[in-house]
């Protein structure tokens, strides 16, 4: 098991977000774990800024959640992912237009994340989300 630190923040009387660090392009960024989230989802705008030469291509699903059940989706193939120490290769995500997350968490002077880590990641490595120690466990998967 590969541990990651988690910063637990508080979002003023509406609950609590886990958030870490995964590094992307040789850099660090924060993303929020959301169990909730079937699927990880990056920011387009963060995205596209953190790497030009991202292809981000256009999906026919519609995204459901986030305040809306008609968020226009797209997809992109991500390599060279680290959580942690764990790497993740060749990684599908969608690609949404997350801007009212990072509004709301700038208006309440937390972190701007590029996105989330929903379930297909925290299935795949079989995650254990400890909040007493803040920490996620991830299990290096044997299949590829």
């Amino acid at each position: 098991m590969i541990s990651i630190p988690l910063q637990i923040i508080d979002l003023h009387d509406d609950g609590f977000h886990p958030l870490l660090q995964i590094t992307l392009f040789g850099k660090a960024f924060t993303v929020v774990l959301d169990t909730g989230a079937s699927k990880t989802a990056f920011d387009r705008t963060a995205l596209f800024e953190a790497n030009e030469a991202t292809d981000i291509l256009a999906s026919d699903r519609l995204s459901t959640g986030l305040g809306t059940n008609s968020m226009e989706s797209f997809t992109a193939i991500i390599s060279g992912m680290l959580i942690g120490s764990l790497p993740i290769a060749d990684f599908e995500v969608a690609v949404l237009d997350l801007s009212t997350i990072n509004i709301a968490y700038a208006q309440m002077g937390h972190p701007q994340v590029l996105g989330v880590l929903g379930g297909d990641i925290l299935m795949k490595y079989k995650a254990v989300i400890d909040y007493g120690k803040q920490v996620l466990k991830l299990k290096k998967s044997r299949f590829k």
